[in-house]
């Protein structure tokens, strides 16, 4: 009872950690529209949500000494690396390519689990992960944007592995007799996150007066500074505390699966907000990759209990078999 009920709480952070990060796009897009570049944008968004998270670091600060190594990974591959690598890929490939290789990712956290952590895998979760990246190919319609750049594809394969490292660092510590809370992990990986991203966007070169104006939102005006505030603290305050949360409460796998539906909301989104219409194929893979996370979710793999004395631990039907868990 209370582990469906915990994995039900688990979907619904998920979700709404999907709509929040869905959500970034449609505000983003204005704003660079308006003159702002896409990695300023990136540098706002994340030093924006660093200081608004500044308080629960200080309150959090003895993970400094606890969990550097944490802290560190969480900031440079959760935070950091995924963005620099997901705009450096879009530079030189079509956005729908970069993303499609991205939101490869829960087909390689599968390969974490069942290879380098030797935990048994659901069938159910990966028939979710190739429903998901399926359904994923029809939503950014990657047949329009077919083009060979070794470069970019390496850079939107960064992107997916940095992925991978959300995933699966948000799950780090959760299993101790003094778990680590979730909120510290993300306040001082958004910090990092930040320091890194200032060298590589260079905000002083920014046009800061952008923010003072206002700009274009499907044929309606719109404050600069409202959109930032939305991108700071719903698509990026917001979204990674939920985010990690629902890792802890589902696991690594099941959560990257859901994670594919942050494609189709922002593509919705941009449908309903910035008025760019969904072709027939779009609407067809939204619906597969809804189809593969529910799939996914509703196999979540328990925790191996320990084996009885005398007896053999035996897989769970539907399981495939990873030998026996590291120690």
């Amino acid at each position: 009872m209370h582990a469906s009920q915990g994995r039900s709480a688990g979907l619904g952070l998920a979700l709404a950690s999907a709509f929040a990060f869905g959500g970034s796009g449609v505000a983003a897009k204005p704003l660079i529209e308006a003159g702002l570049d896409p990695l300023h944008v990136v540098w706002l968004r994340v030093t924006g949500a660093a200081l608004v998270m500044l308080p629960v670091a200080w309150r959090h600060r003895a993970l400094l000494r606890r969990k550097p190594a944490l802290l560190a990974g969480f900031g440079l591959l959760a935070v950091a690396g995924v963005q620099a690598c997901y705009f450096a890929a879009i530079s030189r490939i079509p956005v729908g390519v970069a993303l499609l290789v991205e939101y490869l990712a829960p087909a390689l956290v599968l390969g974490w689990v069942r290879f380098v952590q030797r935990r048994p895998v659901t069938r159910a979760a990966g028939v979710g992960v190739v429903l998901a990246v399926g359904g994923l190919a029809c939503v950014v319609e990657v047949w329009s944007g077919l083009s060979f750049d070794l470069l970019g594809l390496v850079l939107a394969l960064g992107a997916a592995c940095c992925q991978v490292g959300y995933f699966v660092l948000s799950d780090q510590g959760s299993d101790e007799a003094d778990p680590v809370d979730p909120l510290g992990v993300i306040a001082y990986g958004l910090l990092i996150g930040s320091l890194v991203l200032t060298a590589v966007a260079r905000p002083w070169s920014m046009d800061g007066s952008v923010l003072a104006g206002t700009a274009d939102m499907g044929g309606t005006s719109a404050p600069a500074w409202l959109l930032l505030g939305w991108i700071v603290l719903i698509a990026t305050v917001l979204a990674y505390v939920t985010g990690v949360i629902a890792v802890r409460r589902l696991s690594p796998q099941v959560a990257g699966v859901v994670a594919c539906l942050e494609a189709v909301i922002a593509t919705v989104l941009a449908w309903v907000l910035l008025d760019e219409h969904l072709s027939g194929p779009q609407i067809l893979g939204g619906a597969v990759v809804l189809v593969g996370a529910f799939i996914a979710q509703s196999s979540t793999p328990r925790a191996p209990a320990g084996p009885v004395a005398g007896s053999e631990q035996v897989p769970a039907e539907g399981e495939l078999s990873a030998g026996r868990a590291a120690p």
